[in-house]
């Protein structure tokens, strides 16, 4: 099979779905298939893709605004270019995103190729264009139950779209040989309880719920401390015509400031991004995910549950379909810092209480949301599509 990605980005600073893509290409080239992939801003990753991918294709415009005739001509272009892309007879265009799709369209029907779309957020308004394009795909992936739910309830027939649950590479997260150590590294001092975060600084993610459950826990708790690892979310400004940083780190000031009023500044840590947060999994004794929206999966669940970490997460989206069994117990209604604070002093000891707890976590990822179970079910998907 041959597999054409539609990336808008490929950057490890935006949020799982971008990690998501090059790990089923990578996977996918080291299975033996080919992998092109097509970009539209050049992001820290390209140049890991340009290690296994057979070409990278740089595209100005995947779409275009009615109203910036630039952007009409910027498509027109790529479209007539459109013959210059390599193809087979077993080609598969993916778009990754919904921003890719009307280019996807277009590329698969020119050339005669199956047309994918790789759902990770649940359905959300778009423009004429990409409403046509979804209109005709082919075949769509989603990551939840619940994502597709929410794309059947956009219109797309429920035949159409097969669920593939997210993965984790549990040989790079993996509970830690050494606590202590890896507590040291961090210079925590061993009594300390550690509660962290880690994903993007983004309104969605209701941070602030779990700044206000901390200060209730420090009440009770003297040793408790706040980890926050990630990067305020980058917007698109739609006066400006471009993505704008200063939303984002509003409110990563917001929260330092909530932090502050309510007493708590010197237990709530900013740590930023981490290319590699397992070493602070490995270090906390829960994580937590509080988000607000309608969460499509929760791919710093599984990676916290592979380091033998517990989770306390919000009832919402698709975080129900992997806290399951004895892990459901630690699902807390959104926007709640009474009953998120409440269930962070229930499971918090687990070290002491359940020592067998964090083998248990790890053994749920590795059954049911490895790496591989994840590439093995997008690879049979496409290569259904391939052989149609």
């Amino acid at each position: 099979m041959h597999l054409i990605a539609l990336e808008q980005e490929p950057t490890s600073l935006r949020g799982g779905q971008e990690k998501n893509l090059i790990e089923i290409c990578r996977d996918l080239a080291a299975r033996g298939h080919k992998v092109t992939l097509l970009y539209e801003q050049e992001g820290n990753l390209l140049d890991q893709y340009r290690e296994f991918c057979e070409s990278t294709l740089h595209i100005d415009a995947y779409g275009f605004d009615r109203r910036r005739p630039k952007t009409i001509l910027q498509f027109v272009r790529n479209v007539v270019g459109i013959g210059k892309i390599p193809v087979y007879a077993n080609s598969v265009v993916f778009s990754n995103v919904c921003h890719t799709a009307t280019f996807g369209y277009a590329l698969s029907r020119l050339r005669g190729l199956p047309f994918v779309c790789y759902f990770q957020i649940p359905s959300c308004e778009v423009n004429r264009q990409i409403r046509f394009a979804l209109d005709r795909v082919d075949h769509c992936i989603t990551v939840s139950h619940q994502t597709k739910q929410s794309w059947v309830d956009y219109g797309l027939p429920d035949s159409k779209i097969e669920v593939v649950h997210n993965g984790t590479d549990t040989h790079k997260f993996r509970p830690a040989q050494d606590f202590l150590a890896t507590r040291k590294q961090w210079e925590i001092s061993e009594r300390a309880k550690v509660v962290s975060y880690v994903g993007r600084i983004d309104e969605d993610k209701g941070l602030e719920y779990l700044i206000k459950a901390i200060a209730l826990l420090a009440i009770q708790e003297p040793n408790i401390k706040l980890i926050i690892a990630g990067r305020p979310v980058v917007h698109f400004n739609v006066l400006k015509g471009e993505e704008c940083e200063e939303e984002g780190m509003g409110y990563q000031r917001s929260l330092e400031q909530l932090a502050k009023d309510l007493g708590i500044a010197d237990r709530v840590q900013f740590v930023g991004y981490l290319s590699n947060p397992a070493a602070l999994y490995q270090t906390s004794d829960i994580s937590v995910l509080p988000s607000v929206w309608s969460e499509p999966f929760g791919r710093s669940i599984i990676e916290s549950l592979a380091c033998g970490t517990p989770v306390v997460a919000s009832h919402i989206g698709g975080i129900p379909e992997i806290l399951t069994g004895e892990f459901a117990a630690n699902l807390v209604t959104a926007g709640d810092e009474k009953a998120l604070a409440k269930r962070i002093s229930e499971v918090i000891y687990w070290r002491e209480t359940d020592p067998e707890f964090g083998q248990r976590c790890s053994d749920h990822v590795a059954k049911k949301f490895s790496l591989e179970s994840m590439i093995s079910g997008v690879e049979r998907a496409l290569l259904n599509v391939a052989q149609t």
